[in-house]
């Protein structure tokens, strides 16, 4: 419309209107200019806007992590090996939260069942291995077809070694170290995140897994007290060879009592009625943990899982990373790379000819009674 039918057409509308009825139209548009100034070009009101916090506890748009809690359920056995190669638990240990948190009582099944036998090359006994986390620890070791040897020795005593194992665990390497102190810090910052949040759902969750590990801990540490080892023989030096299935041999050397300490009696002795109450408490948390997470805000089930998965992961990293097996005061530590065989028979004839002795050969099947003195009188090939 141009500027002079904009003119005549106001002219011919106040002619017709009258001052009031213009008047009012007047009010009605200025009160909706002020009203869309102050709402929409106020520079208070944007300010605002632009400083308002952020809602942690807002959903994110079509996502859902309801089932979230079904994680800390998985049968994951991380835990468990962590066990088997510290032959304990520490405390701190809490704070380290994975799938399979129920499963730590387990750590002495993962032998699956297999008790190898075994022969002393010095006195010619056979006997089997009753200790089920050495069996695991050999079967992780062993490899078909070849003939791995470890070294067993006495762990060093001082002060200040047994204060740190006490707090932190037995520790193989500075890896190791900072992967679990990872962990553990990832576990503060995100309970420490959730009360800031004020998601109490999802703190109450990471909570109750915590005291969960404590319970666990405390019955682990109880399970592995030092028990029965046969008669001490300080001094005397000891070497035996353990036949694993799937044809993996392998050779333990060190002290008598330090391969007694490793090898034999129980990882975990049966637990009582006490220990098996708290054992089902535990459990039982882990579940009722899972069944509440779905009350957790969306962040609070993201950080919950972002949790679990990464802590798993450097958990399984720094039991590859641990060389070695703690077992009541014992460390064993494996030697080079395994020396191949083409046949078991080979391995026989070799030690048998190393050891001058060939009972314990024929002990474990190894060799017939009538060619062990043709083995003895050949010479030693290596």
């Amino acid at each position: 419309m141009a500027e002079g039918e904009l003119t005549s057409w106001f002219a011919a509308f106040k002619s017709e209107a009258g001052d009031a009825d213009l008047c009012a139209l007047a009010k009605y548009w200025y009160g909706q200019v002020l009203a869309f100034d102050f709402a929409i070009f106020s520079p208070r009101e944007t300010l605002k806007t632009k400083m308002a916090p952020f809602d942690w506890t807002r959903p994110l748009p079509n996502t859902s992590f309801d089932a979230a809690g079904l994680i800390a359920l998985a049968d994951l056995d991380t835990i468990a090996r962590r066990t088997v190669l510290t032959g304990t638990a520490v405390y701190l240990d809490a704070l380290v939260l994975c799938p399979g948190i129920h499963r730590q009582q387990t750590a002495s099944e993962l032998n699956g069942g297999e008790l190898p036998p075994t022969a002393a090359l010095t006195t010619g006994y056979v006997f089997r291995v009753e200790n089920q986390a050495m069996v695991a620890y050999l079967q992780s070791k062993a490899k078909t077809g070849h003939l791995t040897t470890l070294t067993a020795e006495a762990e060093a005593k001082s002060g200040l070694r047994t204060l740190w194992k006490a707090l932190f665990g037995p520790g193989d390497s500075l890896l190791v170290f900072l992967l679990l102190m990872t962990i553990r810090l990832s576990t503060i910052f995100s309970i420490i995140f959730l009360a800031i949040i004020q998601d109490w759902w999802g703190f109450a969750l990471l909570l109750s897994l915590v005291v969960a590990r404590i319970f666990n801990i405390h019955i682990v540490r109880r399970r592995t007290q030092p028990g029965w080892h046969g008669i001490s023989e300080p001094g005397v030096k000891g070497d035996l060879l353990v036949l694993l299935s799937q044809d993996r041999w392998v050779r333990l050397q060190g002290p008598v009592d330090a391969l007694k300490a490793a090898t034999s009696g129980q990882f975990l002795v049966d637990m009582n009625f006490f220990e098996g109450s708290l054992n089902a408490l535990a459990t039982l948390l882990v579940y009722l943990s899972a069944a509440l997470a779905s009350n957790a805000t969306q962040v609070g089930k993201l950080l919950f899982i972002a949790l679990l998965l990464i802590s798993v992961c450097l958990l399984a990293i720094s039991n590859h990373q641990s060389k070695y097996l703690h077992m009541h005061g014992t460390i064993l530590k494996p030697n080079p790379e395994p020396r191949a065989y083409e046949r078991r028979l080979d391995l026989a004839k070799q030690l048998v000819r190393e050891t001058k002795r060939d009972d314990w050969a024929v002990g474990l099947g190894m060799i017939r009674p009538e060619d062990a003195k043709v083995f003895m009188s050949s010479p030693v090939i290596l």
